[in-house]
């Protein structure tokens, strides 16, 4: 179906992540891409009467589109249709089963068509499946099974000796707590005569590959894994997988498992983070309540769309989607305290300054001057410590309190009463302060809101490009350059009205 915004919020999660390690310096590649195999993609396109291929072609070309619009910079988007990967996942089945860790066994039970699982009767309620609530199917059919049980104890250890492992914590947690309950053998195949569209299994010509199985093997296909040892060992393990806690259990117990039966290190964490909601449903297109995220920017602006994103709820929790609560961040953060003092600055350069950046003094009042320059010199560790949690909200709120204080900074100085007064040094200091506390802001804020960073940089006239900025830029004081002519432009974000 049509990307909605619990598709974009992981996207944009893992954008400012992967920028905001590069903005640190670090050698950073982020993967995404689309799982396109199953049974309920099959029926989505018999439903529409395509073969699947040409309904994936077509569904996948919008997901792409989205992230160009959304400006996501993946390193690799990778396609489980693609050969390169087909082949990484007949390597890994063979590789199961050479060492014993597949067989065949028959199996009778219930499935769950949507969320492509089985389960047992005691698992079911009232013939629905336990996750998302929908009728399952009855099946009876031979099948291979990975062993599961084989490996959880050492999963429920490393689990327990691991705590960054899955986060947040909540999510640990309930990890541990399905772990509790002796773990079924995972079905790995799907007979053909039932599902065509799948992976053909290398040992069995009946057989297809289970989805979930087939997808999560991308992490490693995408990098190498049995193809190019020299790049797979560079980029393996991953420091962190995002996802929707949706799938957490096929993240924190099928892969880990799969993973370790093949000698390989797990990824050093997997975070889950909550669902977007409206009023107290789940957003998600098979229960029909999608927000097109299209459509939320051409109202309100890509950065403003990922601003909400990141700002509106802490990373993990759930949050609940409201046209009036975009309004308001836009308004009162994006618009009143991020736009309002880029524009108020460069109107008082060109209007006291003409046009180019002054020279500050030490003449007068300096008492504000440090408590600002203080502030602005907490702001790269308050940042780096809330990234550090994955905590995107907070490290934007560290930057508008930033904001805010040179917001009020200006109030404080009068620096109208100054130019009236004759004041030309101290004029030139309070003018010179919210100029540099700007170009700390364009940034800090270019992991989460590149564009918008962009335009403050373009607006400041810095000479140097942004994309050469460094975290460590955020600790230096006065690198603004006396004399640097400003380019103001129309207001960054115009308020809107409702």
């Amino acid at each position: 179906a049509e990307p909605h915004i619990g598709h974009s919020y992981t996207e944009v999660a893992a954008d400012a992540l992967a920028r905001y390690h590069r903005l640190k310096g670090e050698a950073v590649w982020l993967l995404t891409g689309t799982d396109e195999h199953g049974q309920k993609i099959a029926r989505a396109a018999e439903a529409q009467g395509l073969p699947p291929r040409a309904f994936v072609d077509r569904v996948v070309q919008r997901f792409v589109a989205l992230w160009q619009t959304l400006g996501i910079r993946y390193d690799d988007f990778i396609r489980t249709t693609e050969p390169r990967h087909t082949a990484t996942v007949q390597r890994v089945l063979q590789q199961l089963l050479d060492q014993g860790d597949l067989y065949e066994a028959e199996y009778s039970g219930w499935y769950c068509t949507p969320d492509e699982t089985f389960w047992t009767q005691t698992q079911i309620t009232n013939g629905a499946c336990p996750d998302c609530g929908r009728p399952v199917e009855s099946l009876k059919e031979r099948n291979y099974f990975l062993r599961m049980s084989k490996y959880q104890p050492w999963l429920v250890e490393y689990i327990t000796a691991h705590p960054e492992f899955v986060r947040p914590e909540i999510r640990r947690n309930e990890t541990l707590g399905f772990l509790k309950e002796p773990l079924n053998d995972l079905c790995v195949t799907r007979p053909k005569n039932r599902l065509t569209w799948g992976i053909s299994v290398p040992f069995s010509p009946d057989h297809v590959t289970y989805v979930w199985f087939d997808a999560l093997v991308n992490y490693i296909s995408a990098i190498g894994y049995g193809t190019d040892a020299k790049r797979f060992a560079e980029l393996w393990p991953a420091d962190c997988h995002l996802i929707g806690k949706d799938i957490l259990r096929p993240h924190t117990v099928y892969w880990p498992i799969m993973l370790h039966a093949l000698g390989l290190e797990l990824p050093r964490t997997v975070f889950a983070h909550g669902w977007w909601k409206i009023g107290l449903s789940k957003i998600s297109k098979s229960r029909g309540n999608i927000v097109d995220p299209t459509v939320v920017i051409g109202q309100y602006g890509i950065d403003a769309y990922r601003y909400f994103l990141l700002r509106e709820i802490g990373f993990g929790l759930d949050g609940t989607y409201a046209e009036g609560a975009i309004v308001t961040r836009v308004n009162a953060e994006l618009a009143n305290d991020i736009g309002n003092l880029l524009h108020r600055t460069l109107t008082m350069v060109e209007k006291h300054c003409g046009g180019q950046v002054p020279t500050p003094s030490t003449i007068g009042c300096a008492e504000a001057d440090a408590s600002l320059r203080q502030l602005a010199a907490a702001l790269p560790d308050a940042i780096d410590t809330a990234m550090q949690r994955l905590d995107f909200s907070a490290a934007l709120g560290a930057i508008l309190a930033v904001v805010n204080r040179a917001n009020k900074y200006i109030e404080e100085q009068t620096p109208w009463t100054l130019a009236t007064m004759g004041q030309a040094q101290r004029l030139a200091t309070v003018i010179y302060h919210p100029v540099e506390v700007l170009r700390l802001a364009a940034i800090a804020l270019s992991p989460f809101i590149p564009q918008a960073a962009q335009q403050m940089w373009t607006q400041l006239g810095v000479a140097r490009s942004l994309a050469e900025m460094r975290f460590e830029d955020l600790r230096r004081w006065g690198q603004t350059p006396p004399g640097q002519r400003v380019q103001k432009g129309t207001p960054l974000f115009p308020r809107v009205e409702t």
